[in-house]
């Protein structure tokens, strides 16, 4: 599989190592060089590539994604932070007949944690004693807070119960921890996911591009 990587910071580096282990070929890099250029420009140096894995900033993934889209390439977006402009771009993929995987979180882990967030939710949501509350942690360099992970884990929680704000830390080189409470009068109930490195990401990422 011929792989496009738009952004090549520490993500970017990471899904390359793991997808040449793993037989892909990397044919096209995006970096800080290409910034400026217009979607119909990257375009043409996306072409040929089967698909394209997207780790860059929120502001760049509309052009990102319409280069893809011009292109002919399916993308897989791992970037977060870019919500609230979800709609346009789902837009502009069904308009030109593109494709697109968003995932918040690609770690299986992760996943797994939504399915068992959302049945721990329905079950607590029998008993009004208790309260839920989400935290959750990451490094320094992250700039979107609460994170795309947490957001998605209050949607899941909150189809149930009644969820509060999300507790974000900044700190240090965390990988990524997300908690969730049911704290009652008598005793209080934890389920938490610990990321130990930033590869479950990026092989989540590679299995959603094959």
């Amino acid at each position: 599989m011929q792989i496009a990587l738009i952004g090549y910071g520490t993500m970017g580096k990471l899904i390359k190592r793991l997808a040449v282990e793993k037989g892909h070929e990397i044919g096209v890099i995006i970096d800080d060089s290409d910034a400026n250029l217009f979607p119909g420009e990257l375009a043409e140096k996306l072409k040929g590539s089967d698909v394209a894995i997207d780790f860059t900033v929120a502001m760049a993934v509309r052009r990102n994604v319409e280069a893809c889209v011009k292109a002919r390439v399916p993308v897989v977006v791992g970037t977060t932070g870019w919500n609230d402009q979800r709609p346009e771009i789902v837009q502009v993929v069904n308009d030109g007949d593109g494709t697109l995987v968003f995932g918040a979180n690609f770690s299986i882990g992760v996943n797994l944690f939504y399915k068992i967030a959302g049945f721990a939710a329905e079950l607590f949501s029998k008993f009004s004693d208790y309260e839920v509350f989400i935290e959750e942690q990451h490094h320094s360099r992250k700039k979107d807070a609460p994170s795309g992970t947490a957001l998605k884990i209050k949607d899941i929680v909150s189809r149930h119960v009644e969820v509060g704000e999300i507790a974000a830390t900044r700190a240090g080189n965390i990988p990524g921890t997300h908690r969730i409470g049911f704290d009652g009068s008598a005793d209080q109930i934890l389920i938490e996911h610990t990321a130990r490195s930033r590869e479950g990401f990026a092989l989540g990422a590679i299995m959603a591009a094959e």
